[in-house]
């Protein structure tokens, strides 16, 4: 039976082949996912091997109470974890079997490159490193190394990237201060940077920008020959006695290694989501075409029975044809995958963002890509595998072998049910009332499932509701195109299942791009209903890099015709009320006034007046959360310092995103400035000054530090709408791939009718009907079976996307907005989509020879 299948395949190699397609674009962004992923880690994992060759590192200790959640980079330490002292440097040099101490004195820089604007790649970031000749991290290739603030040395990279040579003289913007310097040395083996920068300062320059405070996140100490890193961190414990904790570099790198590819997984789950929606696509592809080969075949099916073949063995054949499609395009796949990664690595260079060594291609997504790419297709082949072996062997005796219809009451029954609970829960948890906590705590999960299972309901009942959808949707060409409308009309009618799961491949796409759409709409809607309510200020400033050069908020208040600049300071801090122990968060710190003068924040409980006695703002989420009401104290802690505030009132607001609001006098108590961050300022302009003029003026005097952006309410939430936009573009882009294989299915299917219906269209032609009318015929089926798919989709999908902003109204979706327009142009594209699929299907059905047709069997 194996041969039997094998020449199967060979016999029917289109339709086989359309099916191999759809496989291979569903396994490409699986294999290409696991290629991504492991060519970003392993360029990050070569970033830790190149820059982190310490014998052992010293750090600070976990703060009490506090959670360790990560290793630190730079200036900024881990999470929950205090800074060190960088006097320490001197009593580990004394240590025996140290050879070097190497302080890791790291901050954050913007350099401005030979075009005059700031070299950002991608979003990765920008250090300024204190340059140290012991540090075998770099080395000095060119030039000289840097003396004194006016000079500065360049990672090879970074120099080339931002046009500069040794001898040119730029500007960087270290500390918040604008610096002019001139390039003098070129430094050289970091390893790849993956788009970061790094530019290098002398060592008390260094210290006096990224450690004030005379604190560092960790020292790297390098043993001398002979001494292993086990026997060198002892020493240094020792030495040091519990003032700080001292970590193998192993160990060290080791735990970088698993933050990284904590922080990559997120990407590679992302991204396999798409890969299974691809797959599930796919799926009904390569269900669609067994069912249909299966019904063609069916006096051939029969007559194997009839000459001893067992049912047994003609399911089996039919699962080898199946897994013969899942393995060719699954190899497919996995080729298809590699050539995707190669397009992105090719734009990922074009953005300044460079990946190490060659794209790789591991036995594991090989072996993974190609097992799932099989199981997928012999799954979806089961069903009509089944119903081929079940084939009566007297069906081989007739001249007309009929696939019985069966009924579709049960189908109807499960999908409405489906239906019915899945639109319950989601309206559920959108709708139920704030004291039924269950479902305020699980409204998320209720709302994925409830989804689910309406998705699952609509395929279910979408065969029962095609015949009357169809026949109204017909209509029109029915009436304008005589007698092609009524044929087509006819033929996606007369079979719902096979038009049904046709157009079960574009409904879920379709679904998905419906949903995304709204719920970008409503998040503009949103962004923008949060920047009218709660901005007050004339005008807001912000950061090409998310950090306002506090150089940048001085000159601003100079300018003539302000009144008053309000700059929003955040770091991330421990916070703990009473009796509770710290946990990480963020903090934002603002003048007193802000809330009132800058801002309109809705007051829950308490007084805004508060904070100028020095009393916490708390997010009303957050005091709903941990039960803080205005009166408790908090503490908040951060690098070894802590305060304890009153809560003095308790808001609602959006635009903050942080739980804490901070007066700027406590904050700047407990926050060292090396590790806060401006990232907004409001400005309000003087009584009597045009607010146009004056925005003409700040961005005048912001020049100078090139990645400054001033804004009127309008254009700011203008911004932010872009952001959502490109977050948009990427989806879309992912979705894309999904309405693709649908289109590849619509194809397959008209292909397969073709074929199915050889001596009908030879008949039809016989009494006159022409090449034109025939083509014409099968393009409508295309194009009612894409609209078909396309409404019932963008129905299901806005239907879904509609209860978002209800369930997550505190994470700011406050909104709904239903795209209309562009809801209909998704209806366009469904007409262009069936057209297009049309166009193979409706060539070969045309170029038919009549006779051959005619007594075609």
């Amino acid at each position: 039976m194996g041969r039997v299948a094998l020449r199967g395949v060979r016999a029917h190699l289109v339709r086989f082949l359309l099916s191999v397609l759809a496989v291979t674009l569903g396994v490409a962004f699986v294999a290409g996912t696991f290629s991504l992923r492991t060519m970003l880690s392993s360029t990050f994992n070569s970033i830790v091997e190149t820059t982190m060759l310490g014998d052992a590192y010293v750090r600070g200790p976990v703060a009490e109470g506090a959670e360790d959640t990560g290793v630190g980079n730079g200036s900024d330490s881990a999470p929950g974890r205090e800074r060190i002292s960088l006097a320490l440097a001197d009593e580990i040099a004394d240590v025996d079997g140290v050879d070097k101490v190497v302080p890791d004195i790291v901050g954050s820089v913007i350099l401005v490159g030979a075009d005059g604007t700031a070299v950002i790649n991608s979003g990765a970031p920008s250090f300024g490193v204190g340059y140290n000749a012991d540090d075998p991290a770099g080395t000095l290739s060119d030039g000289r190394a840097p003396s004194g603030p006016g000079e500065v040395a360049l990672e090879a990279v970074t120099m080339e990237s931002a046009g500069l040579s040794i001898g040119d003289s730029t500007t960087v913007i270290v500390g918040g201060a604008l610096q002019p310097v001139e390039v003098v040395g070129e430094i050289s083996g970091t390893g790849p940077l993956a788009g970061a920068t790094m530019t290098f300062f002398d060592e008390e320059t260094a210290l006096a920008a990224f450690a004030p405070d005379g604190k560092t996140a960790t020292i790297a100490v390098y043993a001398e020959d002979g001494i292993g890193e086990a026997e060198l961190s002892d020493r240094i414990a020792s030495a040091l006695s519990g003032s700080a904790e001292v970590a193998e570099g192993e160990v060290m790198r080791e735990e970088t290694r698993a933050s990284i590819e904590e922080a990559l997984g997120f990407i590679q789950t992302f991204l396999m989501v798409f890969a299974a929606i691809s797959l599930f696509v796919g799926a009904f592809i390569i269900a669609n075409t067994f069912a249909m080969s299966v019904r063609q075949r069916m006096r051939e099916l029969a007559l194997l029975r009839a000459v001893g073949a067992s049912p047994t063995q003609v399911f089996t054949s039919v699962l080898v044809q199946a897994a013969v499609v899942g393995v060719l395009g699954s190899l497919g796949g996995v080729a298809g995958g590699v050539g995707l990664v190669s397009v992105l690595r090719y734009f990922f260079e074009q953005m300044g963002m460079d990946l190490t060594g060659r794209i790789p291609l591991e036995p594991q997504t090989v072996i993974v890509s190609v097992l799932i790419g099989t199981v997928v297709s012999v799954v979806a082949a089961a069903i009509p595998a089944r119903r081929a072996a079940l084939v009566p062997p007297v069906e081989a005796m007739r001249d007309d072998v009929a696939d019985v219809e069966h009924s579709l009451h049960l189908r109807a029954i499960v999908g409405l049910l489906l239906l019915v609970v899945g639109g319950a829960a989601v309206a559920w948890a959108a709708l139920a009332p704030d004291d039924v906590t269950w479902v305020q705590d699980n409204d998320g999960m209720l709302l994925g499932v409830g989804a689910g299972a309406v998705v699952v309901g609509m395929l279910a009942v979408a065969p029962v509701i095609a015949r009357t959808t169809l026949r109204v949707f017909a209509a029109p060409f029915v009436g304008a195109l005589k007698p092609i409308g009524a044929l087509a009309r006819g033929n996606v009618t007369r079979n719902p299942r096979r038009t049904a799961s046709t157009a079960g491949a574009l409904m879920i796409g379709m679904a998905l791009v419906g949903a995304a759409s709204v719920l970008a709409a409503s998040t503009q809607a949103s962004t923008a209903a949060i920047v009218a309510d709660e901005f007050e200020g004339d005008l807001i400033v912000q950061s090409a890099t998310m950090a306002v050069p506090s150089e940048a908020v001085t000159a601003l208040g100079q300018v003539d015709g302000v009144a008053s600049v309000d700059a929003i300071s955040f770091s991330a801090v421990q916070v703990a009320g009473e009796g509770e122990d710290p946990s990480g968060t963020y903090a934002i710190g603002l003048p007193p006034v802000a809330l009132d003068r800058s801002m309109s924040v809705i007051v829950v409980d308490g007084d805004l007046s508060s904070l100028e006695q020095g009393e916490a703002a708390v997010q009303r989420t957050e005091a709903e959360d941990r039960e803080w009401a205005v009166g408790d104290e908090i503490t908040v802690s951060a690098d070894g310092a802590s305060v304890t505030v009153p809560i003095g009132v308790i808001i609602d607001s959006r635009a903050l995103g942080a739980p804490v609001i901070l007066p700027q006098g406590v904050y700047d108590e407990v926050v060292p400035v090396t590790d806060s961050v401006i990232d907004t300022v409001m400005i309000n302009a003087a009584d009597g000054v045009d607010v146009a003029a004056l925005e003409e003026d700040l961005t005048a005097a912001v020049k100078p530090f090139v990645v400054l952006s001033v804004m009127d309410e309008e254009a700011f939430a203008s911004s932010l709408a872009d952001q959502v936009d490109q977050v948009l573009t990427i989806l879309y882009a992912l979705l894309g791939l999904s309405i693709v294989i649908a289109v590849l299915g619509i194809v397959n299917t008209l292909a397969l009718s073709v074929i199915e219906r050889t001596r009908e269209i030879g008949l039809l032609r016989a009494v006159g009907l022409g090449r034109l009318q025939l083509a014409g015929t099968v393009t409508i089926e295309s194009v009612l079976t894409a609209v078909f798919g396309t409404v019932a989709g963008v129905l299901v999908g806005v239907g879904l996307a509609s209860a978002l902003p209800s369930v997550y109204a505190d994470e700011g979706l406050t909104s709904l907005v239903i795209p209309w327009s562009g809801l209909g142009w998704m209806l366009v594209l469904a007409v262009v989509v069936g057209m297009l699929a049309a166009v193979w299907p409706a060539i070969r059905a045309a170029r038919l020879p009549v006779l051959e047709a005619v007594s075609y069997e």
